[in-house]
């Protein structure tokens, strides 16, 4: 099955389908998986989405708005539906998808919605909401299968079943003691192929990986990545199971997680959506253009200083800005490098000094080899062997420079509470433009002059 892309066809039948009766449109719907509306969605507008929204059975309807990006505002349509018709929805879907959802809205409106559903379910989505939404906490579902350590194996695969009713699907059974603190997990494997007379306290496996419900998402994801994890406990203080974190939710925290870093490694704001309006990309990226602004009159104070050198050998120019611009693509590559290594593990003094070094050496050797190639060029271009002397030596010098701040800038930001994806840009930026123009002006200063 190959994945779905939106085409005209498929937008023309659902936009006529549209214009139609509930029931056509109800039919044609039929043909779409909730994953492939949600897709669909990002081409109609907010009246046709509520309007197939309120056609849809609930089961699909939940699934559908549970499926669609959060840069849609999928809980504007949510709120926006019939007061019986959400609060349907919201009852059918997980808790941790409808508190993603309720938690996008003002808190009157969250207000409104919690009153009008099920106390039950009320009271477990207030309770995800007052955990952070990056923590495990604001990640958890607390729909789980727990069983009482005492039980025996038919009393406990009885008490599964009847848990099982209300969830779709689930991996791991925990087990907890008669105060809910979590003893260890079964496998369902485990207890269908245990003995008749098996007790839950003989099948349990004591050594599991758990998280506290303050742990940051990102290092959740790196514990499930790292033991093969399909669901993960989430425990408090007191090692009492609040709930589950599947590798699905895992999979959206990633391409987040990605998606943020990229962002804030190309000087763009992670408040900006990648579907926003032209007025939100200004707010979000003119402020580091400014700053960058500064740095290249930073860079450019440099040359200034050189008047006399560019005067009497203007050739030196040309070949600067491709020293700058060449110790700026290496630097990111190193600082890309670096930044994806320190989001898959805090790297400890060794590590971090192996990474610096290693970038360091990367420089070097990449910096020699271009300056080889620009040597050649000058050599039998511009007939001056000692202007490529001059070139070779300062393309060394910027690579390795570039090497070494793009390693060492984000471990040190890291190192001092700075998040490395959002400053090491513009920092390693204007050392590259720094000292591509200085090795060079001052070289040839130096040796041609």
């Amino acid at each position: 099955m190959q994945s779905f892309e939106i085409n005209k066809e498929d937008l023309l039948r659902i936009k006529t389908a549209l214009e139609g009766t509930d029931e056509e449109l109800k039919t044609v719907l039929e043909d779409y998986h909730a994953s492939e509306i949600a897709i669909i969605f990002e081409k109609l507008d907010q009246e046709a989405r509520e309007r197939i929204i309120n056609v849809l059975p609930v089961e699909e309807a939940s699934d559908v708005i549970s499926e669609m990006d959060e840069e849609h505002h999928p809980e504007d349509i949510l709120f926006n539906l019939d007061p019986e018709k959400r609060s349907e929805i919201i009852e059918d879907l997980d808790y941790d998808d409808a508190t993603d959802l309720i938690s996008q809205l003002e808190e009157h409106e969250q207000h409104e919605i919690l009153k009008d559903i099920d106390h039950e379910d009320a009271t477990e989505i207030r309770s995800l909401l007052s955990y952070a939404e990056d923590t495990a906490g604001g990640l958890m579902n607390t729909d789980v299968i727990q069983v009482n350590l005492r039980l025996d194996k038919k009393d406990a695969l009885d008490e599964i079943i009847r848990q099982s009713e209300e969830m779709e699907d689930f991996y791991t059974i925990y087990v907890v003691d008669d105060r809910e603190i979590l003893q260890g997990i079964i496998s369902v494997k485990d207890i269908i192929k245990a003995k008749a007379d098996a007790k839950v306290a003989d099948l349990v496996k004591t050594e599991y990986v758990y998280v506290k419900a303050d742990l940051d998402q990102e290092d959740v994801a790196k514990l499930i990545s790292q033991y093969n994890l399909a669901s993960i406990p989430v425990v408090d203080d007191n090692m009492r199971l609040l709930g589950r974190i599947t590798v699905d939710d895992i999979i959206d925290v990633m391409e987040e997680e990605n998606t943020e870093d990229i962002l804030k490694i190309s000087g763009v704001s992670e408040d900006e959506e990648l579907s926003g309006s032209w007025q939100d990309a200004i707010k979000s990226r003119l402020p580091w253009l400014i700053i960058n602004l500064g740095t290249a009159f930073l860079a450019a104070s440099i040359i200034r200083g050189f008047d006399s050198t560019v005067a009497k050998l203007s050739i030196i120019s040309a070949y600067m800005t491709i020293i700058a611009g060449m110790g700026g693509n290496a630097a990111t590559q190193a600082l890309a490098v670096t930044v994806r290594r320190i989001s898959l593990n805090d790297l400890n003094d060794k590590q971090a000094y192996n990474t610096v070094l290693k970038e360091f050496l990367v420089g070097m050797v990449n910096g020699a080899s271009n300056g080889i190639i620009v040597f050649c060029v000058a050599l039998f271009y511009d007939a001056n062997p000692m202007l490529g002397l001059v070139l070779f030596l300062a393309m060394t010098g910027n690579l390795m420079i570039a090497g070494l701040t793009g390693a060492s800038i984000p471990l040190i930001l890291k190192r001092v509470g700075i998040d490395p994806a959002v400053a090491s840009s513009i920092i390693i930026t204007t050392f590259t433009d720094c000292f591509g123009f200085l090795l060079p002006l001052w070289l040839a200063t130096k040796l041609l002059l």
